[in-house]
């Protein structure tokens, strides 16, 4: 039995449900109209002064879409990058949604991934076009001319027309039924480095995210919601808020109270003073220790398959050695650099929505519901993200917006302080995992077994947002991959149900246990992020245990895996793999084959007396496929990099008498400036087709460090973060 996987799953509910990304053969999004511009499909759009604007369906958060997929565009548009500038989509799965989810949505390291063919597809289509108008002004053979910086040009004459002077022709031809892309060979933009587009208005400050919203009349509201988990308010005195200058209103809801003020500073002193009592609810003596405890009872029962092949248990049980151990991830805010807000306007007539979010469809959609207004009435305006990671894929912040914007007169912004950010976040998920491995004579695996216990985002997310999808399923007769994913989650097993290795016998299960009114998300990347961790700390457990070097014993277990024995090469080499450290110091393996990508990582850190660690290098070598920006690859995996670095060491949301124990950078600590390794990555060049990169480095890197520290003391770290796991004894 194979896993089926978040993507294949997705995939699929998206061709059954009729949301497949058609965008490069779709009619324009409006007919042509006299001395308009020239719009031959849902991306592209000419205007007669020559200039290209790239109809944007994804965010930009930080992750480089802005400027890959324009160079997926322009590569085959024959235009310069600087000649596309971008316009967000507006919310519209039927022309925008992304081809691996079926949905218009930036997530899950997919923008290139998924438009790798589609964007490129609608340049060829456009360029094919205005080839063609050229040919039929000059009344030349088509196959005479050729496209080539913004213009068309006639090889046996010379002769040229810039873009904007064919767009009124071109725009009265048919649609070619078949275009050609170019060969990889004949690539001027795609590989090669280019510059940032976001980053002029980033650095001159005239880039507008959510937060930077203004409109005219427009208020500002912040909004305390119960600190315990499912609880409700149960009075308010708002007469000292009142009497703050510049509040103007207070809005009480059934579970928060937000108060509306002329400016954020006011709307906060006005919060700080209102008498809030509320009704704590069920969870009121919740404790992290309570989860943990529900966690480890359902990890000892059987759990719904996610791979069995051959005979893990009997194989266990006649092998020469068995190593098992648990493994444990906590909860983890996304505490992004720019705190959830939402501008929402609401008349009887129409809605406006200003955010900066990865699912426009959704948050139209949610909006639509609440205001009881029909969705072609709630208008998007999205804006660019000061960080993403899965936090903004959720309306919750939307809705909350829109249910204080309806009782305000004028549009209103709701601004989440950095406490109310991440008290009330949607977590990822605390895992709880059971593994276990016979080993031979020769000490190599024979017998692999792999448990995990966690909440399923998938669920939530299905069941909630993809209702009509699952309907259409169950019409199509898909009822076994329905059954699958009602009951497997399939990104909780993702990293741990397909490991590159050589495995067997191997049986993975997922045991769902949800946390008591403890709602979770996907967190750059959900599955790999935990099972990654696992499966690379384990595999060092057993290279241990067979007195064998960790590096070595991963490539004796990697012939079928011939992208996973490079980079694992690649890495070990480019480390300095075996040469001689300082004493104190460790070095550790990860191994990543996830979202379409292999990455290996080798950390090196020091461990104090005291306990305290230091990772001072980090070097990653990357496998993923055809690369669009080589400097987009290297600041992402840098990123994810530092990103996995802070989980790691310090990331821990903890739960007490039902409420979140962090608040703020004073207790949900990050890596400091200061703190960061010197971080060198490698690429391998390759013709496959591209793989993600926004995610894979934050998984790869939390076991690598693990792995050092045990090198570096013999102290074998199962739990995160490592901050709680080292002491003076410890270490």
């Amino acid at each position: 039995m194979h896993l089926v996987s978040r993507r294949t799953f997705l995939e699929t509910s998206a061709a059954v449900g009729g949301g497949l990304l058609l965008g490069f053969t779709l009619p324009p999004l409006a007919p042509l109209q006299q001395n308009g511009p020239f719009v031959p499909n849902a991306f592209v759009r000419i205007d007669r002064d020559g200039r290209v604007t790239l109809i944007m369906h994804k965010v930009e958060m930080g992750q480089g879409t802005y400027t890959s997929m324009p160079m997926l565009l322009a590569e085959e548009l024959e235009v310069d990058l600087s000649q596309v500038q971008l316009e967000h989509a507006p919310p519209d799965d039927a022309r925008y949604a992304e081809p691996l989810f079926g949905v218009q949505e930036t997530g899950g390291s997919t923008s290139v991934r998924g438009n790798w063919e589609p964007l490129r597809r609608a340049g060829a289509t456009a360029r094919s076009l205005l080839v063609a108008a050229a040919a039929q002004t000059w009344k030349v053979d088509p196959g005479s001319c050729h496209a080539a910086e913004g213009q068309v040009i006639h090889g046996p004459t010379g002769r040229s027309l810039n873009y904007g002077a064919l767009v009124a022709t071109a725009a009265a031809l048919p649609l070619p039924r078949h275009v050609t892309l170019k060969d990889p060979k004949d690539f001027k933009l795609i590989g090669t480095p280019a510059k940032r587009l976001d980053a002029p208005d980033k650095v001159n400050g005239t880039a507008q995210y959510g937060i930077d919203v203004k409109v005219p009349g427009m208020k500002v509201a912040t909004v305390a919601a119960c600190p315990v988990f499912g609880g409700k308010v149960a009075s308010v005195n708002d007469a000292k808020a009142k009497g703050i200058k510049g509040v103007q209103q207070v809005v009480r809801l059934d579970d928060a109270v937000a108060v509306v003020a002329d400016h954020m500073w006011a709307a906060k002193q006005g919060l700080a003073a209102l008498d809030i009592r509320w009704d704590e609810g069920p969870n009121a003596k919740l404790s992290t220790a309570d989860i943990v405890q529900q966690l480890a009872a359902a990890s000892e029962k059987a759990g719904v398959v996610a791979r069995n092949e051959g005979d893990a248990s009997k194989a266990l049980a006649g092998a020469v050695r068995k190593v098992e151990a648990v493994y444990e991830v906590p909860f983890l805010a996304h505490a992004t650099m720019e705190p959830v807000n939402c501008t929402v306007h609401v008349r009887p007539d129409g809605c406006d929505i200003w955010v900066g979010t990865q699912v426009p469809t959704f948050t139209q959609t949610a909006a639509a519901k609440l205001t009881g207004l029909p969705r072609d009435k709630v208008r998007v305006h999205n804006h660019l993200l000061g960080g993403g990671f899965g936090r903004r894929l959720e309306v919750d912040f939307v809705i909350r917006a829109v249910q204080i914007a309806r009782q305000v007169a004028s549009p209103v912004k709701v601004v989440w302080t950095r406490e109310e950010d991440i008290q009330h976040d949607m977590y990822r998920p605390y895992y709880y995992d059971r593994i276990a491995a016979g080993l031979d004579e020769h000490g190599m695996p024979i017998a692999w077994t792999h448990r995990i216990a966690g909440s399923s985002i998938m669920d939530r997310v299905i069941n909630q947002l993809f209702p009509k999808t699952l309907r259409v399923m169950r019409a199509a007769g898909l009822h076994q991959l329905v059954a699958m994913v009602k009951g497997l989650d399939v990104d909780a097993v993702e990293g741990a149900a397909e490991p590159p290795y050589t495995l067997p016998n191997i049986r993975v299960e997922y045991v769902r246990q949800e946390p008591p009114g403890v709602p979770t998300a996907f967190w750059r990347g959900v599955g790999p992020t935990h099972n990654i961790f696992v499966v690379e700390s384990f595999m060092d457990e057993l290279a241990a245990a067979a007195r064998r070097d960790p590096v070595a014993y991963r490539l004796a277990l990697l012939d079928k895996s011939p992208r996973a024995r490079g980079v694992l090469e690649l890495a070990a080499q480019q480390a300095g793999w075996g040469q001689p450290l300082p004493a104190g110091h460790g070095r550790g393996v990860s191994l990543l084959h996830a979202f379409g990508s292999y990455i290996a990582q080798v950390a090196e850190v020091s461990v104090s007396q005291a306990g305290d660690v230091r990772v001072h290098r980090v070097v990653c070598a990357v496998d993923c496929g055809t690369i669009v920006n080589p400097d987009t690859v290297k600041a992402q995996m840098e990123s994810g990099i530092i990103f996995g670095i802070t989980a790691a060491l310090f990331g821990e949301i903890t739960i007490k008498d039902g409420r979140v124990e962090q608040s703020n950078f004073n207790n949900y600590r990050m890596l400091r400036i200061n703190e960061v390794p010197v971080i060198d990555v490698h690429l391998v060049k390759s013709g496959e087709a591209p793989g993600g990169i926004g995610e894979p480095g934050t998984s790869a890197v939390m076991p690598a460090v693990a792995n050092a520290i045990f090198e570096a003391t013999g102290k074998r770290i199962r739990k995160l973060p490592v901050k709680d796991q080292l002491s003076i004894s410890g270490a």
